[in-house]
């Protein structure tokens, strides 16, 4: 299913989505096929299927353990894309990893295997618009969306630039620092969302782990939620864990009905 699908169903029920990251291969491939079943069983709208790196500097502690979990394991790209591939869940799967990945494997490639694997976006955290072009082609060419990020220091000229060439959403960063849960939601987050005007899906991220956040972020005028540490720690903790996912996707995805 592509993003775009996705937002217009969720328009025309007047619902606000929720996107969810797990790092693939965390603590085996099986496994992440159960977790993502879960989460999308408790609402979960777009799932963010990670590609784990050795040197994720966008992410905190939580997800940079998660991804040696996943390294040690044995998971690689041609492993990622075969799991990517198994996963018949009913809603879009979005690639998020590092530029080193897709630069080794081939930008024309790896995009390819995204779209023959049925991974419809893109993310790539440490890759600016600036020096996107190559991707954007392939993406383009491919009928996968290129995902960009803005953050709370981003000037009005480089949004621009990221609204003229991103498609799926925007992924807005809602704090300044790496990925983890946060007891609080930012002040940065209404004062970005103010500042964005773009047509694009806008959707939250960094430190959101819980439905009030969840609901707080979308009365501040938030499309989505994107939520990952709160998942992946409960998948750290090896206890009960589809359970769980299943029931804190529930629950934010009730948050983001304002509830």
């Amino acid at each position: 299913m592509r993003i775009a699908d996705k937002f217009r169903e969720l328009k025309a029920k007047n619902e606000k989505a929720l996107i969810v990251y797990v790092c693939a291969g965390d603590p085996s491939s099986e496994d992440t096929g159960k977790y993502v079943h879960a989460l999308v069983k408790g609402g979960a709208d777009i799932v963010e299927l990670g590609l784990p790196f050795s040197d994720p500097v966008a992410d905190g502690p939580t997800i940079q353990a998660a991804s040696d979990r996943s390294l040690e394991a044995g998971m690689n790209p041609d492993v990622y894309f075969e799991l990517a591939a198994s996963i018949k869940e009913q809603v879009p799967l979005v690639c998020m990893t590092y530029y080193n990945l897709i630069f080794r494997r081939g930008v024309e490639t790896f995009v390819k295997d995204c779209a023959a694997s049925g991974i419809t976006g893109i993310i790539v955290p440490d890759l600016p618009i600036e020096e996107a072009e190559d991707i954007l082609k392939a993406c383009k060419a491919h009928g996968v969306d290129m995902i960009f990020m803005v953050t709370p220091v981003t000037d009005r000229d480089r949004m621009q630039k990221i609204f003229s060439k991103g498609s799926g959403f925007l992924y807005i960063v809602s704090r300044l620092g790496v990925t983890g849960a946060r007891a609080d939601v930012a002040r940065s987050t209404k004062e970005i969302l103010e500042k964005v005007n773009t047509t694009l899906p806008r959707a939250v991220g960094f430190g959101i782990s819980n439905g009030k956040q969840a609901a707080e972020v979308i009365a501040a005028g938030a499309d989505a939620v994107i939520v990952g540490s709160a998942f992946v720690n409960i998948i750290a903790s090896q206890d009960n864990v589809e359970e769980r996912l299943e029931q804190l996707s529930r629950e934010l995805k009730t948050g983001c009905s304002g509830q």
